[in-house]
């Protein structure tokens, strides 16, 4: 079995390649090679195939790449590869569940299949975008854990420490880290979910010793709480991110990885994409040991995963992976509108339910491309919600249909998004409510998603 001083070894004794090369030579190269010799193809018609040998191609494509590529370390511009009978030992020995949370909170965290029966694991909240103080991240968070359906938290971003901006690897970077623990877990409480894991607790820690920093128990932070750490597009890691891992396995933390393939970069479009999404469950297993997997393939041009071409590629993706591994995956929906508008929800629901049927569990939700401090609110994560859980045991082929008109709805606007409104101009704060003209539009949404053969339980 690899350990992690054998990924730490090859890090620093395998051969040696520019990342120009790496990219170009190598990661591009092979991608193609794997297309065309495993038949995958993008079609526009079914944004949700329901063709198990084409998720079968995918997976079959995604091994064979993996193998042949490896993943490239910055730090040491080598390449740590590993063999096929290693690949496969990893995939067999993996678990298909994790435990998280505390009390009544606590639960399991499994791997699902295709038109599963199974509800989805639901990791609700801000998906790590930024909000400008502490006040604001508390009524999020307190909002986000009154959610009915939320299995577990993805915090905010803190961007300040008592008024003064954060800077990347300065102590307000290590206090900010700190902070946010401490103000999500007193938000919990308030929302009267003590024991929910806080599975993102440290979007605010942009290098390790900020991570690490904040991984004390006394700020709140518990081993049944997870932790998540990220890889580098494509297939690229560093020493600050092993750093992360080796503190977090050490500590025996449920250690998770979120991956983010770029639509449009090396990737190329939907058929590479869709590979090197399944490919990455492959890579953070055996160079993070991770437990739990969070991708988000993204659109490098619009910042969004609602483009037909990125809807079919997450949802081959997580078949491919959900029929041919064990792995408990998860997928982020990150939208091109804002809150409040009705756009929002119709990206949103065309994403959530495509991975759902496909086998996946969510991440939700990074709202407006991620990109904007405040521009989050609880409704966005509780209809994707709302939504994973009607979609639960649906067909594929029906699934498809819907999709297929919800598209319709918000794709001439992606490129020109509506930003919507700022979590403090659309809720009334202090109780932690949306604003009579939200609740308009997303009971007049849910209406719309309904009448197209999405049934929520009411």
């Amino acid at each position: 079995m690899v350990s992690f001083l054998d990924v730490i070894e090859r890090a620093t004794t395998g051969k040696i390649y520019s990342e120009k090369d790496f990219d170009l030579k190598i990661f591009t190269l092979k991608l193609r090679d794997v297309i065309r010799k495993y038949g995958v193809s993008y079609d526009p018609d079914t944004p949700v195939p329901s063709d198990s040998g084409l998720a079968d191609s995918v997976f079959k494509a995604a091994f064979e790449f993996f193998c042949e590529v490896g993943a490239y370390c910055i730090d040491t511009q080598r390449i740590i590869f590993f063999d096929e009978s290693e690949v496969k030992e990893k995939i067999r020995i993996s678990p298909s569940q994790v435990i998280l949370g505390e009390g009544s909170d606590r639960k399991v965290l499994t791997s699902r299949k295709p038109e599963d029966h199974t509800p989805p694991w639901c990791f609700l909240g801000a998906a790590g975008v930024a909000v400008s103080s502490d006040d604001i991240f508390l009524k999020l968070v307190e909002g986000y854990g009154r959610i009915p359906y939320i299995n577990s938290l993805t915090t905010p971003a803190l961007t300040r420490v008592d008024g003064m901006r954060i800077r990347p690897g300065s102590p307000l970077e290590v206090l900010g880290s700190m902070r946010t623990v401490v103000l999500a877990r007193e938000a919990l409480r308030r929302a009267g979910r003590p024991g929910l894991p806080i599975m993102n607790s440290i979007a605010t820690a942009s290098t390790a010793v900020s991570l690490i920093s904040a991984l004390h128990p006394d700020f709140g932070l518990r081993k049944s709480d997870g932790v998540m750490i990220g890889a580098i597009a494509e297939l690229k890691t560093n020493f600050d991110l092993l750093n992360r891992a080796c503190v977090a396995n050490t500590l025996g933390m449920v250690l998770g990885v979120d991956c983010g393939p770029l639509f449009g970069g090396y990737c190329g479009g939907a058929e590479g994409t869709a590979i090197v999404t399944a490919a990455y469950h492959i890579m953070t297993s055996l160079v993070y040991n991770a437990l739990w997997y969070v991708m988000f393939p993204i659109h490098i041009k619009y910042s969004s995963s609602s483009n037909p071409e990125l809807i079919w590629a997450r949802s081959v993706s997580a078949q491919a992976v959900s029929r041919n591994t064990h792995f408990p995956s998860l997928y982020i929906s990150y939208t091109a509108s804002g809150p409040c508008t009705d756009t929002c929800l119709y990206e949103i629901a065309a994403q959530i339910s495509s991975v759902v049927a496909s086998g996946a569990s969510i991440e939700a939700a990074g709202i407006a491309k991620g990109k904007y401090e405040d521009r989050m609110t609880p409704m966005e994560p509780k209809f994707a919600a709302e939504i994973a859980h009607a979609t639960t045991g649906m067909k594929l082929r029906d699934v498809n249909d819907i999709v297929k008109k919800i598209i319709p709805k918000y794709i001439d606007k992606i490129a020109n998004p509506p930003l919507g409104l700022r979590f403090q101009e659309c809720y009334d704060i202090e109780a932690v409510k949306p604003s009579s003209k939200y609740l308009e539009i997303y009971s007049r949404v849910k209406r719309e998603i309904e009448d197209l053969g999405i049934r929520f339980n009411h």
